[in-house]
């Protein structure tokens, strides 16, 4: 099995939950929160094992699930195969082992269900917001008509009202991303690959983004895999953090986020909020920062 649950600090997770009642009450608020029981696979990995021409393995062997409708963010250092795994996820590269299943769809089915988001918005600069965000729609057959109606209606909830007819030029970073992920939305998507979206912003409208994007998931409540070097950005957004612990990644530790929903930016202030916190930088190796964390919750 290669996730396995953190182990507990000071303050282990049990206790965690139980800042705002018992663990199993916190675990009832989180609609989503990941079980054992025989519910629909978002994403399942079985074995899965990648190396670069010549170099070593980046990936070897590793198991993963992730429910339908969860929201799962993956924590690991600078150049540990984080976006090498979303890029076999997508499809955009082949496994030298193992087998990725979505969904229970086949390797060929897959890609139309697959939303990938880089960390650039990639938008095409010769295409209005509309016609941005209309394009998987298109690609997937739908009368352009028909896909522009649709883009209309979503707009205001996407936060992007009154900006059909900008070029991605005339957006800010944070509208631009709207755009992106309007885009993969209504592409068909499923499974939401999102490989730190926010890291180009600055601080303010990352603050905004994450946000937007917790309103717009428990609108739509798509499973999301979500890569982001911030534990902040992780706890905040997640149902669970799944960090690689070495590299070749073979396996993932898995840290439940046992939070009530819905969140907004002051959950980030809790108690609870902060001693997960703890509990992940305890795990990186930063002792000082997470006693430091302690003394100030107290």
């Amino acid at each position: 099995m290669s996730i396995k649950k953190g182990q507990p600090g000071e303050q282990g997770l049990e206790r965690v939950a139980g800042a705002s009642g018992t663990a199993a009450e916190a675990a009832a608020t989180n609609a989503f929160a990941h079980s054992e029981n025989n519910e629909p696979a978002g994403l399942s990995v079985s074995g899965l094992t990648y190396a670069f021409p010549g170099g070593p393995p980046l990936i070897e062997g590793l198991d993963l699930h992730i429910g339908q409708g969860e929201f799962v963010s993956v924590l690991a250092a600078s150049g540990m195969g984080k976006t090498t795994l979303f890029r076999l996820l997508a499809g955009l590269l082949e496994p030298q082992a193992g087998a990725i299943t979505i969904g229970g769809m086949n390797r060929k089915e897959q890609a139309a269900k697959i939303g990938y988001m880089p960390q650039k918005d990639c938008l095409m600069p010769w295409r209005t917001v509309l016609d941005n965000a209309a394009l998987g729609m298109e690609l997937s057959g739908t009368p352009k008509k028909e896909a522009r109606q649709r883009v209309r209606e979503l707009l205001p909830d996407f936060g992007l009202a009154g900006t059909e007819a900008k070029y991605p030029h005339e957006l800010s970073g944070g509208m631009r991303q709207r755009v992106s992920f309007l885009r993969s939305l209504l592409g068909g998507g499923e499974l939401f690959l999102l490989d730190e979206p926010f890291s180009a912003l600055d601080a303010m409208t990352r603050v905004s983004m994450q946000e937007w994007l917790l309103q717009i998931w428990e609108q739509h409540r798509k499973t999301i895999v979500f890569i982001t070097h911030d534990i902040d950005e992780a706890l905040l957004l997640s149902d669970r953090v799944l960090v690689a612990a070495k590299a070749p990644v073979a396996e993932l530790v898995e840290y439940p986020v046992a939070l009530t929903r819905p969140r907004t930016y002051e959950t980030m202030l809790s108690e609870p909020f902060v001693a997960l916190k703890r509990q992940l930088l305890g795990h990186f190796g930063h002792a000082h920062t997470a006693a430091s964390l302690e003394g100030g919750s107290r």
